[in-house]
């Protein structure tokens, strides 16, 4: 397991002095094509179209998880000899730092997986590639993410997975949700990923106001994370607020849109 900086995409300067070799720009744009043709649910894969060993994705929570339509940014930096070392991935989306949406997502945005070198367990092989890296990850965004933790298969007391699901739910839809689509300057969006999030944000706002209003019993309580990993205090109602400010502002910005492709003779 790696537990050095030698995870980050972005401190890569052991490889910032090699040369990317014909095999492995072969190899990532098929990795990259067999995304855009067959796309996995709930994956978005942006390329740099200055370096095809760096892009970013957007991963958006499974239905059915604390994590649903939740949108979280990885930044993703291919080795020199990709496939045979795997790509280093980092986790944007963590609230300045403050939230650790996942046992397995720390604050720092280190994804600990296996195949990355981040985790015990089955390693990377050549024969994996982007689209087994990028499901490897959205899979951990599980029902009960709170058993992700080692030693901790069972509840540890009785009422800890729904306690850290409650944590992880207020959490993705103050941050990965409005935040993202508020696109906050510190999380350093592109232009591409906020039209991405925007986008698909009507169609899951119904989803959000629904999660809010059942869970605003627990407004003015503090979280009660099972792991320690969250501090806060829930409000709901705050995030009502957010939400149908962004779903005005993104409706009013689709009706300008939609006047100016107007012809005005018509």
């Amino acid at each position: 397991m790696s537990h050095s900086s030698s995870w980050d995409p972005n401190k890569c300067h052991d490889w910032d002095s090699q040369g990317v070799s014909y095999t492995t720009t072969v190899r990532l744009k098929r990795d990259i094509s067999e995304i855009y043709k067959d796309p996995p649910p709930g994956v978005v894969l942006l390329p740099n179209p200055d370096d095809i060993t760096r892009m970013q994705a957007v991963i958006t929570g499974p239905f059915d998880t604390p994590y649903e339509g939740g949108y979280f940014l990885f930044t993703i930096r291919c080795p020199p000899d990709y496939p045979i070392k795997p790509p280093r991935v980092k986790l944007m989306t963590t609230g300045y730092g403050a939230v650790r949406f996942n046992p397995n997502f720390y604050k720092s945005g280190k994804v600990c997986l296996s195949i990355l070198g981040t985790w015990s367990g089955p390693a990377w092989s050549p024969a994996q590639s982007l689209t087994t890296l990028l499901l490897s990850i959205q899979s951990l965004m599980n029902e009960k993410p709170y058993h992700n933790e080692p030693g901790f298969h069972k509840e540890r007391s009785p009422g800890d997975c729904e306690r850290y699901n409650n944590c992880v739910k207020h959490e993705t839809i103050r941050v990965a949700v409005c935040d993202m689509v508020e696109g906050v300057p510190s999380l350093g969006l592109t232009d591409e990923v906020k039209r991405v999030v925007r986008k698909s944000f009507l169609s899951y706002y119904d989803v959000y106001m629904t999660a809010c209003e059942q869970n605003k019993r627990l407004d003015g309580t503090p979280f009660e994370d099972p792991h320690r990993g969250n501090v806060g205090t829930f409000n709901f109602e705050k995030l009502i607020s957010r939400l149908k400010a962004l779903k005005q502002s993104i409706e009013l910005e689709s009706r300008e849109v939609t006047a100016m492709d107007v012809d005005p003779e018509d």
